[in-house]
């Protein structure tokens, strides 16, 4: 029996990728058990037993990579742990920079490189679409209201005001664009990107790069319905044959290795990039249920097993997101907070 944990359990309203991750794991063809990483004890995977066998509290990233790896060597000496699938920005960084350590203790991954991780940086995305074939929406990068001002008046409106990693918004005038402006540099700093508004349908494509330009399956979506947060909440799939052509030139270009998420507008045979994510989405386990199980590739590519590359999908397949309930005892929630783990 193979032993993985899997991050980003934090199954709210703007949910991490974590429970797909598992749930598509579960489906899968290897004996497993799955161990679930959290980094609040109210995240709602921690209490999903019929999916996580245990849940541990991890150190947030920002406290570095010794009390990280310290963590993940307490798991594998005490429980076993033969892999790890993170699901969240903010901590691939580390896992990839120790990913050589990792593997020695025995603990394997299937990540980007920092190279390729860097792509992520919405500043890349003209070098990106110019290398693969498809466009990007007329874009500035600014540092100084000056610069600001000269952009939008450039682009016109509305203009989606953006961070380089993180937080989107649409302005309709200056006196929004600057609050943005200064909401987003006071998060996260700068630079601030001013992208041209492109109208059209959101279209996403999630696969498994292999590390050599080539990939372990593809799957295309179209979003229907959207909540507030911008995550999807109903969607169906699409075979979209030109986004589909540009996502493996995307993969063979880069020789991308490991989960990614290709976020594109598509106004007929115009595939406008907006995002290239370099892990799982939150919808991960829609490919799963039309028969591409994607997060089993990826543990079987990480265990060095020869993961299946097919990847014949319908189209016009609904995928619905909903909320449910449960309940536990108290008891589980004081054992998180004090043993940090359930």
């Amino acid at each position: 029996m193979y032993r993985v944990a899997v991050s980003g359990i934090n199954a709210v309203d703007n949910p991490g990728p974590g429970v797909g991750i598992a749930k598509g794991l579960k489906e899968g063809s290897l004996e497993i058990s799955i161990y679930g990483l959290a980094y609040d004890a109210m995240e709602p995977g921690i209490y999903m037993k019929w999916l996580f066998e245990k849940s541990f509290i991890m150190p947030y990233p920002s406290a570095g990579e010794e009390p990280f790896i310290e963590r993940l060597l307490y798991i594998k000496s005490n429980y076993g742990l033969d892999a790890v699938i993170p699901a969240l920005d903010a901590e691939l960084p580390l896992f990839i920079k120790s990913s050589s350590l990792l593997e020695s203790y025995g603990i394997k991954t299937f990540l980007p490189t920092e190279e390729q991780f860097k792509l992520r940086g919405k500043d890349h995305l003209p070098e990106i679409a110019e290398r693969i074939g498809v466009k990007v929406p007329e874009t500035r990068i600014v540092t100084s209201y000056e610069e600001l001002s000269k952009a939008v008046e450039e682009i016109g409106f509305p203009v989606m005001i953006k961070g380089i990693f993180y937080k989107a918004y649409k302005a309709f005038n200056i006196s929004q664009a600057t609050s943005y402006f200064n909401s987003i540099v006071a998060e996260w700093g700068y630079p601030i990107i001013v992208q041209q508004v492109v109208t059209g349908e959101e279209m996403n494509v999630v696969g498994v790069g292999d590390g050599e330009g080539g990939h372990f399956g593809l799957v295309g979506i179209k979003k229907l319905w959207i909540t507030s947060l911008g995550k999807i909440w109903t969607g169906v799939t699409v075979r979209n044959e030109e986004l589909l052509s540009a996502t493996e030139r995307f993969v063979s270009e880069f020789k991308w290795r490991g989960a990614f998420e290709f976020e594109c507008i598509v106004n007929n045979r115009d595939i406008y990039l907006i995002e290239v994510n370099p892990r799982f989405p939150a919808w991960v386990y829609f490919a799963t249920g039309v028969g591409v199980n994607l997060p089993d590739r990826l543990l079987k590519a990480a265990l060095g097993l020869e993961p299946e590359r097919d990847w014949d999908y319908p189209a016009g397949k609904l995928y619905v997101r909903f909320t449910d309930d449960f309940v536990t005892d108290m008891s589980e929630f004081q054992r998180v907070v004090t043993k940090g783990e359930n």
